[in-house]
């Protein structure tokens, strides 16, 4: 559901226009506008809106990191005109603050669903991810060439990479939220499936000469000695 927020927005515009077309037409024509249209809200409407605006406010001025332990968590979602939402999180717009919903199917995969931050009136967390699932959520992030390996075949090429390293006097360590990142130096990042082009470092010099290593090492894996 890539274009699920834009759909949205598109049909809650649509449906404003109409209403105000609708309401144009019956001025231009001398028609009366509906009384329950034009008359000013009451004081429990009133305060049921400001409430509103409150508790949406509330989620939006979250920061970054607020919303990040929001991340991989089932959450059920109270929306504007009472809609509810429930599915884990996969993240959440930095800039928006829109949540992208996962639910898993019967069949192993997942769908997903949109709920745009500005409608968003409160957020309750039900559950937290366990492993397995906290692999299934990331399996969607995850490049293609990632997809190939299994978790374990990861594990493995990780903990090879970082025995070779300390045996060559190479300082190194995991880090991440799962430790699937290996960081050299701490300078460098290496991520998986750990090959020349999964490192990343804003020294060129050591970016040249780790990724030479690497392939050093994983030829020496090809054709042990």
């Amino acid at each position: 559901m890539v274009g699920f927020p834009l759909l949205m927005a598109r049909s809650i515009i649509a449906g404003l226009e109409k209403q105000g077309r609708q309401i144009l037409s019956s001025v231009l024509r001398g028609e009366k506008v509906l009384a329950d249209q034009a008359a000013p809200p009451t004081q429990n409407q009133t305060a049921e809106r400001e409430e509103q605006v409150g508790i949406m406010s509330k989620w939006q001025k979250k920061t970054p990191l607020e919303w990040l332990t929001y991340v991989n968590k089932e959450v059920k979602v109270l929306a504007a005109e009472k809609h509810k939402y429930q599915g884990w999180i996969l993240t959440v717009d930095p800039v928006s603050a829109n949540i992208l919903l996962a639910h898993p199917l019967a069949n192993g995969k997942m769908s997903f669903s949109a709920v745009l931050g500005h409608a968003v009136q409160d957020v309750e967390i039900l559950t937290e991810a366990d492993d397995e699932m906290k692999e299934k959520l990331a399996h969607f992030f995850m490049p293609e060439e990632r997809q190939r390996y299994s978790q374990e075949e990861l594990e493995r090429k990780k903990t090879s990479l970082k025995d070779w390293l300390e045996t060559n006097h190479i300082p190194v360590k995991e880090q991440g939220e799962s430790q699937t990142t290996l960081c050299v130096a701490g300078v460098l990042t290496i991520d998986p499936p750990y090959r020349p082009e999964d490192c990343s470092s804003s020294n060129e010099i050591i970016l040249s000469r780790v990724q030479g290593l690497i392939q050093g090492y994983l030829a020496l894996q090809q054709c042990p000695i």
